[in-house]
């Protein structure tokens, strides 16, 4: 797979439209083998949005059956749903039609892999058929038949009668006399588990630049319709939400938007001590506010956590102008003017302020939005929501405000005094507050008097803002309770499938034994730090219960990822431990930092490893660095088939024979295609388990040479052992190593 990375500034439906086009210019070189699978071009980022575990509550659903259920059935409708970008599943592999064969038993009858490919190509075919009485037609035709032949086979059984050449007794053999003929998987490379049970993963990916919880909602939304069409023992779970710690925070943030908005308002009143002149600032809330969000699409915004974040900030800054206003007609109305001439003389000296107070304000956050970056996208956002909704309190002041006080504000009564609680209160408080400005006063008069100790007060502040510093997180962003977290396993290189398995269910048991673990999605064949299919290699998506469950100091994040590293970490399968994800979802796989040592030489697999070697030793060595991992595996224990060449023409074997039978023997080799279901699906030719086990089983893998004769392949080829990297990176064009790491 190739993943394209492209900047911030670019619009992400005209690089899906360039990329498409380049990859054109390139398609004609590829390999046939490669168009037999397609070429696919999707815009998604690299992590999933959402995991749906499709799972059989009572067992009675195979692996197999619920992992094409979800293709047949769940994975189209949730691709075509709002901001869904891709969807593919981790499980046990699409339908195929698979053909198990025997070498030996071919070989006694003298038939090769090729006579079995070509029996299916030219009997397993679309044959349309044509018309009876179609046009143009003799005079006086009635009627007009189509006429239908039989086409694509469908089932095992007709593929097991396809005729493979005749006896030379007379009898016919078939495809069902030298193969075992079922309707199996296209890839047994991967395996799905929810909670410990067999079950078809499906993970969900966002289209950038789509709202992730509208996503997430119309995803939920789909399948509550789906599961009621489920057939029985049939279930899903939303195992991971990566939506679910924004949702929460924006109830916080709502909560803290509520509780600011009453302190703003209880702050007003408590010094204006008049309700008609309260209602005039608040009013100038909701106004500036709803302004703010009119314009985010104007910007490119949505309302998130980062903006709702800057609206909490921007209730205390958008009431102080209309105070000013305010404050400056009831001093008019206090000298004797009528409401609204007051109102008018306040504006003239007023007008001026309010514009330099906006200004002022707003150049303390619009700079922001021009850092550059990802840096640039996290400020851009909470800088100018509270930019715009300080300019749009300027203008409201200079507007709304003026009017709203002449409407509103009365000139006082003669004698009046405020009696009850709340002119005791309020005369508490004007009392105290009065104290406070003398006493500030003669404060600042000591100070502006003894210079000698306001340098020293600087400094203990300075020292005081160093060692803040110190103390909080450095990082770009720090590592947070989202709610999951992640467990990567690896075994030693060249492990089966069966042995990473069994070592995934250890690790399940552990998880599942872990308080505060609400589900555990584990995927064998796979790791999503490198996307590579591995049999070495396991996943773990861990997802926590809700924050509310997880109150006590052993459920908090951090605790249970300390927990979980120190019980994996004794497991003696492999490496196996736990990491946080991206603090961003889609910047990056994983928490902390990643980068590419590249090969700008363009030498071997050995110079990199060597180099990477030394940077890892040195990386290790920094005091700041915590952990750092590679997924760069240079040493794989492998076999290399060595093909002599000249055996194989002197033999008179044609040598796309001799990889055309290694393939279909030892890989799997590609036919053609059968329809079921309302699809359509793979046939693959492919020996019996027991003769890929090991390489001593070359003898019994034979060729035909040009005079009819069966030829050995251990006359021609022979294995060598070997290590290298099982796959290759490369970053820009150049042979890299992929490393992970935190402080």
């Amino acid at each position: 797979s190739i993943i394209a990375d492209f900047d911030l500034k670019t619009d992400p439906n005209m690089d899906l439209i360039l990329l498409q086009s380049r990859e054109q210019l390139a398609s004609g070189q590829l390999p046939p083998e490669v168009n037999n699978y397609g070429v696919q071009i999707r815009k998604s980022p690299t992590a999933p949005l959402m995991l749906i575990g499709l799972y059989s509550p009572r067992g009675t659903r195979d692996a197999k059956f619920l992992a094409n259920y979800a293709y047949i059935n769940l994975v189209d409708p949730i691709g075509r749903s709002y901001g869904v970008g891709q969807t593919q599943v981790f499980g046990a592999g699409q339908y195929a039609m698979r053909l198990w064969v025997k070498p030996d038993e071919l070989a006694k009858l003298g038939i090769t892999v090729t006579d079995i490919t070509n029996a299916i190509q030219a009997q397993n075919t679309v044959n349309p058929a044509g018309q009876v009485g179609g046009e143009p037609a003799p005079a006086n035709q009635q009627f007009t038949y189509t006429l239908l032949a039989q086409g694509r086979l469908t089932s095992p059984e007709q593929f097991g009668e396809i005729v493979i050449r005749e006896a030379p007794n007379g009898g016919i053999v078939r495809v069902k006399d030298v193969a075992r003929v079922e309707l199996g998987a296209q890839n047994y490379s991967i395996a799905g588990r929810l909670n410990g049970k067999p079950s078809a993963i499906i993970p969900v990916y966002q289209l950038p630049g789509s709202n992730a919880v509208q996503t997430v909602d119309g995803v939920r939304k789909l399948m509550a319709q789906m599961k009621q069409r489920f057939p029985e023992d049939v279930d899903y779970a939303i195992s991971l939400d990566q939506t679910r710690p924004v949702t929460e925070g924006m109830k916080e943030i709502v909560e803290t938007l509520v509780i600011a908005l009453a302190l703003v308002i209880l702050v007003v009143y408590l010094f204006l001590q008049d309700w008609r002149a309260t209602m005039i600032p608040m009013l100038a809330v909701p106004v500036s506010l709803v302004g703010t969000f009119i314009l985010f699409p104007v910007f490119g915004f949505s309302i998130n956590t980062l903006s709702m974040l800057g609206m909490v900030l921007a209730i205390g800054l958008v009431v102080d102008d209309a105070i000013v206003v305010v404050e400056g007609v009831q001093r008019h109305i206090e000298e004797g003017l009528e409401p609204k001439d007051a109102a008018r003389k306040a504006m003239q000296e007023l007008a001026g302020p309010v514009v330099g107070i906006a200004l002022v304000l707003a150049s303390v956050f619009v700079p922001t939005a021009f850092i550059p970056g990802i840096t640039g996208r996290l400020y851009q956002q909470f800088a100018l929501t509270i930019a715009i909704s300080v300019i749009l309190s300027a203008f409201n002041a200079l507007t709304l405000s003026p009017a709203l006080s002449g409407l509103l504000l009365r000139k006082p009564e003669p004698g009046h005094k405020r009696r009850g609680l709340l002119g005791k209160l309020f005369g508490a408080f004007n009392r105290y507050w009065e104290r406070t400005t003398h006493g500030f006063v003669r404060w600042s008069d000591v100070v502006i008097k003894k210079g000698a100790f306001v340098l020293v007060l600087l400094a203990v502040c300075g020292a005081a803002a160093v060692l803040l510093a110190l103390r909080l997180p450095s990082s770009f962003l720090p590592d947070e309770d989202q709610g999951y977290v992640y467990v990567s396993m690896q075994l030693p290189v060249a492990s089966s499938m069966e042995r990473t398995d069994a070592a995934a269910r250890q690790v399940e048991q552990i998880l599942a034994n872990t308080p505060g673990v609400e589900y555990t999605t584990t995927v064998i064949g796979f790791n999503l730090l490198s996307f590579a299919q591995t049999t070495y290699n396991g996943f773990f998506f861990v997802t926590l219960k809700p924050w509310d469950d997880r109150k006590g100091r052993e459920d908090q994040y951090q605790a249970i990822k300390d927990r979980l590293n120190r019980e994996l970490g004794r497991l003696p399968v492999g490496t196996v431990f736990s990491f946080a994800p991206p603090a961003i979802p889609g910047v990056g796989t994983s928490g902390g930092f990643q980068m590419v040592l590249e090969d700008r030489a363009g030498k071997d697999v050995k110079f990199l490893a060597d180099n990477l070697d030394k940077f890892l030793a040195a990386a290790r060595r920094r005091p700041e660095i915590g952990q750092i991992t590679t997924t760069f595996l240079p040493s794989v224990p492998q076999r290399f088939i060595q093909v002599d060449r000249d055996k194989v023409l002197k033999q008179g074997v044609a040598l796309s024979d001799v990889y055309r039978t290694i393939q279909a023997y030892m890989g799997g080799l590609f036919i053609n295609y059968f329809n079921d279901f309302g699809r359509t699906w793979q046939v693959y030719v492919e020996a019996e388990a027991s003769y890929r086990a090991d390489t001593g089983n070359l003898p019994e893998f034979y060729v035909r040479n040009s005079q009819g004769q069966a030829v050995p392949l251990s006359a021609v080829a022979h294995f060598e052992t070997r290590t290298g990297p099982e796959f290759t990176l490369r970053y820009n064009e150049y042979r890299g190593a992929q490393l992970n790491g935190g402080a």
